[in-house]
């Protein structure tokens, strides 16, 4: 079964929540298994179970068929992002767009070119999709 994983605040934030279901529709499209990820940062002492990150998570969107939660803890979001999406060896990552911009700056750090779908294809073989933050 292919996997998706999905990157969240805690408590879900409304760019969370759209990101949050563009991924659920993206599992069910690929008949795929779905991990919701919080990444709690060392720095600010806060800490989150997985039982709080799926009870807020249903709060919203009920009971996910096939939906994994996991709670990390890092001193970067977006290095535990990477960290997850390569040990699980997920298909895809769905990312909100300010997330995407996070990345695109370390990426900056270490290469030229900080196209990030590229390298997640090309070094872990995974299909990144970012969902953008509603216009008001």
């Amino acid at each position: 079964m292919s996997l998706v994983v999905v990157p969240v605040r805690y408590p879900l934030s409304k760019h969370s929540r759209r990101t949050l279901e563009r991924a659920v529709d993206v599992a069910r499209e690929r008949d795929a298994a779905l991990t919701v990820l919080h990444v709690d940062l060392y720095q600010n002492g806060r800490k989150v179970t997985r039982i709080d990150l799926k009870n807020n998570v249903e709060k919203t969107f009920g009971p996910i068929e096939n939906a994994r939660y996991v709670v990390r803890t890092g001193f970067l979001v977006e290095e535990s992002i990477l960290d997850e999406v390569a040990a699980e060896e997920a298909d895809a990552v769905v990312i909100g767009g300010k997330q995407a911009s996070r990345l695109r700056r370390i990426f900056q750090r270490f290469t030229d070119n900080p196209n990030i779908e590229r390298y997640l294809r090309d070094h872990l073989d995974c299909d990144v999709i970012t969902v953008e933050s509603a216009r008001a």
